[in-house]
């Protein structure tokens, strides 16, 4: 076995990676909240050849989502999310009032959205919600505390089977 991997392996089998390595396996999507819907994934077809791999409105929440990626994107990759608010009192659009258009969350890509919770609150990290919600495609998801994130929304998300 080559030195570096030997000690790679070394590092980890140490307990030297914090518990949360085995739970989070990618950056999942970065979330953009933008006022026009149709205008914004236009923008991505048109100026960098992004196609829209799913579309939903999610009434509980109050927004229209598409995730955007590369046509060719390699399985698992990294996707934008457009995020459009349905009505004013949506989290999306208080979001926009606020603070206008652009990067209102990144998220990661769990394997175990509960046991990541549970130690997040271990570690004395607020999640927003008690309990997952549901999300994009039937996912669960929570949200780490951005005050606890460093000033950043973070969401978790645990990919539907």
């Amino acid at each position: 076995m080559a030195p570096m991997i030997a000690r790679i392996l070394d590092y980890m089998s140490e307990s030297h990676i914090p518990v949360p390595h085995k739970y989070v396996v990618a950056v999942d999507h970065v979330g953009v909240a933008v006022p026009d819907f149709d205008a914004a994934v236009e923008w991505y077809r048109a100026n960098l050849g992004f196609i829209n791999y799913h579309d939903e409105v999610n009434e509980e929440q109050g927004v229209h989502e598409a995730m955007l990626g590369p046509a060719d994107k390699v399985e698992g990759g990294t996707l934008v999310q457009i995020l459009a608010p349905l009505n004013e009192e949506s989290t999306i659009a208080k979001y926009l009032d606020k603070k206008g258009p652009g990067i209102q969350q990144y998220a990661v890509r769990v394997t175990d959205l509960e046991a990541l919770m549970a130690h997040l609150k271990e570690q004395g990290t607020r999640v927003l919600y008690p309990e997952p919600k549901i999300g994009t495609a039937g996912s669960r998801i929570n949200f780490v505390h951005p005050k606890d994130a460093g000033g950043v929304l973070l969401e978790l998300v645990e990919p539907a089977e």
